[in-house]
């Protein structure tokens, strides 16, 4: 069952890989002419397809998630969030270090590594516990009409939202991989970021599902 896992999730990131060599050129033009807008695309879509992976894992066969759509728009409204935050936490960084407010003022290493820090431990834990109350919500109209963000709030496990998504997948997942993603040029940061977005969604999946 784990091979049948590995396989379905190795296709998506083959057909990524596909997709991303054919559309390189206009990707590129289409994230720096209008940012905000493939970010909402981006994780629309990638984010999405990394729910779909964590239905698979849960249920052993494919399916469609609950309320598709409006999960799919929540996505795509994190994705513009996270391009404002991607540009925000880096210049903070940069201004932090030119007043020696930080160390190693022209360490691309330090830069990133900073940036990946500060972003991860302030923004990341309140955009995870949104989505995931955003999420749970929708999981419980499936079965009662009258469910409201309280109702949601109070089915959330937050021990161990903390203990495992804070306290372990930041420190030992995403400062890693976000320090990857601001030690590139500008213009492929959002690109690497799409490929975070899958790996976020099938992340958070996994826990949700535990």
């Amino acid at each position: 069952m784990k091979k049948d896992y590995l396989i379905s999730i190795l296709v998506f990131f083959v057909t990524g890989l596909l997709i991303f060599i054919v559309t390189r050129d206009f990707f590129l033009t289409f994230a720096g002419n209008i940012p905000l807008l493939a970010g909402f695309v981006k994780f629309f879509v990638l984010a999405t397809i990394g729910d779909f992976i964590g239905l698979r894992i849960k249920n052993g066969e494919w399916g469609k998630p609950n309320y598709l759509l409006i999960k799919a728009i929540v996505w795509g409204l994190i994705g513009v969030v996270i391009v404002l935050m991607f540009g925000i936490f880096s210049s903070g960084v940069e201004h932090l270090q030119s007043e020696n407010i930080l160390p190693f003022e022209g360490s691309t290493f330090a830069f990133a590594l900073f940036t990946s820090i500060l972003m991860n431990f302030t923004f990341a834990p309140t955009m995870m516990a949104f989505h995931r109350i955003t999420d749970t919500y929708l999981n419980l109209k499936v079965t009662n009409k009258n469910t409201n963000l309280k109702d949601a709030v109070d089915e959330i496990k937050w021990n161990q939202f903390f203990s495992f998504i804070v306290l372990k997948t930041i420190p030992l997942f995403w400062i890693p991989a976000h320090t990857i993603t601001f030690l590139l040029p500008s213009e492929y940061r959002i690109i690497f970021a799409a490929v975070l977005g899958i790996l976020l969604g099938l992340i958070l999946g996994l826990f949700k599902n535990k």
